[in-house]
């Protein structure tokens, strides 16, 4: 079996507590049944296929295992899926702390608000198009470090499966739809995808065309999350330091904000030709 590199495992932020006592804990784990079989770091990397600075950095708790990581390690030392239920455990800190707080707010919400300004927004991204953006960042990000941003935002996508629905609403520049990010055939598969969200009835997608006039979004993104219990919460670049407030008085100023951009943009059906016709044009 040939043996995989260290990339098949996500580095652990230092700052997120929780995160790093839950692989702590699995890591010593694993260092105890390992050592329990007699077996080596380097023989144990070899039989579940995995390099054996990857063994150190698991056992050490300095790497976040992959499910399958955690299922090798099961099958090699005999665990009888104990190893392998860890992993319920270790995907609940596997991305980032931040992007783990905001996916658990949109699983909670039962109503989204966004206008994206620069780019189209993450809960709207192909995997395609998320990596493109994120490899072109300076300074760059490692190859590791993109494929795990990759895969949080993916995962965040699962807000539209959701049963009850959310009801979600974006409003979206034509700048960005227009920018060729990764190539033709990515800015392809992402419209496709827009046209393809756009059309979940519980989804609003809305185009604010470039000859538009001045509006309230130009100082930047708007989000707005409400949830069942008659709270809400809200983000704007252009507002209160850009920090997320739940104060009424700075929420309603949001939301006029927001109502006003919608009144502006594209109507939804309109937004979804315009889309089209782009997709034609590339």
């Amino acid at each position: 079996m040939a043996v995989e590199t260290d990339e098949s495992g996500w580095e652990v932020d230092p700052d997120d507590e929780w995160g790093v006592a839950v692989i702590t804990t699995v890591g010593r784990q694993l260092k105890l049944r390992r050592e329990a079989a007699g077996m080596r770091a380097g023989d144990f990397g070899v039989a579940v296929g995995y390099g054996e600075d990857l063994v150190y950095k698991v056992e050490g708790g300095k790497r976040i295992p992959r499910q399958e990581y955690l299922d090798r390690a099961d099958e090699v030392l005999d665990a009888g899926g104990l190893l392998s239920a860890a992993w319920e455990d270790v995907k609940k800190v596997r991305y980032p702390k931040k992007v783990r707080e905001l996916g658990k707010l949109e699983g909670k919400a039962v109503e989204i608000g966004i206008y994206e300004c620069n780019s189209v927004h993450g809960l709207l991204q192909t995997p395609e198009h998320a990596r493109a953006l994120m490899e072109a960042a300076q300074p760059p990000y490692s190859a590791d470090d993109v494929q795990r941003m990759v895969a949080a935002r993916m995962a965040r996508q699962s807000v539209f499966e959701r049963d009850p629905a959310p009801s979600i609403h974006f409003v979206l520049e034509e700048a960005p739809l227009r920018r060729p990010v990764g190539g033709t055939m990515v800015q392809q598969q992402q419209l496709e995808r827009l046209l393809e969200v756009g059309s979940l009835n519980h989804v609003s997608l809305q185009v604010m065309p470039t000859s538009s006039d001045a509006h309230p979004g130009v100082d930047g993104k708007i989000e707005l999350l409400k949830f069942p219990d008659g709270t809400a919460v809200g983000r704007s670049d252009g507002a209160f330091n850009g920090r997320p407030t739940a104060e009424p008085r700075e929420l309603r100023i949001l939301e006029l904000r927001y109502g006003t951009i919608r009144a502006q943009a594209l109507p939804p059906r309109a937004s979804l030709a315009f889309i089209e016709k782009l997709l034609g044009e590339t």
